[in-house]
């Protein structure tokens, strides 16, 4: 085999590599007389097949198997002998092959940069420390009181505040609203949650009364198709229940699963506290990344560069699709009436927690909106912002990778099962098929390992980093922008494949 390294450009280099005829010929033969030691054909003893009636038979498809292996083993000793770290599969491009004739081909690797061995005992961040105030804590419990509330059926005409229970039916024109309809539907009069208009004109209705409510879809009505247009609903009220006064007391504990309001004030408390103390950390990753960002720029693979492009891309364009979806979607908001509020046990910062650890769904990562009338000109911007995030990225998965390989950092199948279990009580009445899911699909476990061994190598890092405190209020937590980019970058890129490859475990 001659293998002559005809280009070297930055991170790519590429191989010309030539296997002589011979070579391939001695490896057609081997296998030619390993399947006639097992072949059966009519007329011929087991082991008996002559060569040339093999080769008629099987030769060509032999060949194919013997070009596909050399191609791949010489393609290994190439990328061995030459102590090279490929960031990708290498590509291989025949050049010229023929039975007979000796097998040319060029093949271009992409590596691995050599990245600088990091210092992070001057790498300044900040944690901050949220207190949840008792009036927070107030707050919270009085929202779950007030789920809570009981309701006694009442022989009156309905007030504000009460509940109907109704059979309503919604129609614009001549068709039924989607969604709209159903049978003893709850509605709490007053609550300001349906169509402007709806709930007044049930006011003042009796059980067993019937009414039709004539209402106008708002102009910016969320479902197109019904914006601006009249509807009418044909209501039959069969019960109003008046709502018992709001209880903050023990019962109000044991309502919810608890032994009393101090515990119930306790648990909402911690789950508090852990919700803000799940925001500060992402801001806390955020800040690291920025820093490491800044600090360390080294050349990346352009191979990865564009896989982890056409990632986000992917989901932008996902995204887009998603949104034209609940824009269209005409049962979205069309139902008037409501079923019961699931109580919540505390108040979530939700703003200051993104999903997926912060991982965003393309489109949220600082991109400006494309207007319809400038859809082109404004996609090649995002094109290109999106491919500086993608270089980002990449750049910061290599890193915290290396970070990781030589400073011995694992993920242990304790952990793995953690996550898996999580992911599965994700899926309540469908646990023993999502677990299923995970032991038959490695590579779905390996989408979990990454991002631990991400979070493990940013813990890591903070250790080592000088670190300061400062203590804020929630309103001030909230307040902060979004760590809603970059957050994570393992998340379904080629970057996470890297940080899973560079797990020692």
């Amino acid at each position: 085999m001659q293998v002559t390294e005809t280009s070297a450009d930055g991170l790519k280099r590429e191989f010309r590599i030539v296997v002589p005829a011979g070579e391939l010929e001695d490896k057609v033969v081997s296998r030619l007389d390993e399947l006639g030691r097992t072949i059966r054909l009519p007329g011929f003893r087991p082991g008996k097949v002559p060569m040339q009636i093999l080769r008629r038979r099987y030769g060509p498809s032999v060949l194919g198997e013997v070009v596909e292996s050399t191609v791949q083993g010489s393609s290994e000793d190439t990328i061995r002998e030459h102590n090279l770290r490929p960031a990708l599969p290498p590509k291989v491009d025949i050049v010229s092959f023929s039975e007979g004739a000796d097998l040319e081909y060029k093949m271009l690797v992409e590596i691995l940069p050599d990245i600088p061995e990091p210092n992070f005992a001057d790498l300044g961040i900040e944690r901050l420390i949220v207190e949840v105030p008792e009036e927070s804590i107030d707050a919270a419990i009085a929202r779950i009181a007030e789920q809570q509330r009981k309701s006694e059926p009442v022989e009156r005409p309905a007030q504000s505040g009460d509940i109907i229970v109704v059979d309503v039916e919604g129609r614009a024109g001549d068709r039924e609203i989607p969604g709209a309809s159903g049978k003893d539907r709850q509605i709490m009069l007053g609550s300001g949650s349906f169509i402007p208009g709806f709930e007044e004109q049930l006011i003042g209705a009796a059980g067993s009364e019937h009414r039709t409510v004539r209402v106008t879809f708002p102009e910016d009505y969320g479902a197109a198709e019904l914006a601006g247009k009249e509807a009418e609903f044909a209501v039959d009220v069969k019960e109003v229940r008046e709502r018992a006064p709001v209880a903050i007391d023990d019962e109000l504990g044991k309502a919810v699963g608890l032994e009393s309001l101090a515990e119930l004030r306790q648990e909402v408390q911690q789950q508090m506290e852990r919700d803000y103390a799940m925001a500060s950390r992402l801001r806390l990753k955020r800040a690291l990344l920025d820093k490491l960002a800044e600090r360390y720029d080294f050349a990346v693979p352009p191979g990865m560069v564009e896989l982890e492009f056409n990632n986000i891309w992917a989901q932008h364009q996902a995204e887009q699709e998603r949104q034209g979806g609940r824009d269209g979607d005409s049962g979205a908001e069309a139902e008037p009436v409501s079923g019961a509020v699931t109580a919540e046990v505390a108040e979530a910062p939700a703003a200051a927690v993104p999903s997926s650890e912060g991982e965003p769904a393309a489109g949220a990562e600082a991109a400006p909106a494309v207007e319809a009338d400038a859809a082109v000109d404004n996609e090649e911007v995002l094109k290109g912002e999106y491919s500086q995030i993608a270089e980002r990225r990449v750049r910061l998965g290599l890193l915290l990778a290396e970070v990781g390989r030589s400073n011995n950092i694992t993920v242990t199948q304790e952990e793995i099962n953690q996550a898996i279990t999580r992911e599965v009580r994700r899926h309540p009445g469908y646990e023993r098929q999502a677990l299923d899911f995970y032991r038959q699909n490695p590579e779905a476990v390996a989408n979990l390992r990454a991002p631990i061994f991400e979070d493990k190598v940013v813990d890591f890092i903070v250790e080592l980093a000088k670190v300061e405190e400062r203590r804020v209020t929630p309103q001030e937590l909230l307040a902060l922008p979004d760590p809603d980019a970059e957050t994570a970058v393992s998340a379904g890129s080629p970057t996470g494949a890297l940080l899973e490859s560079a797990d020692p475990s």
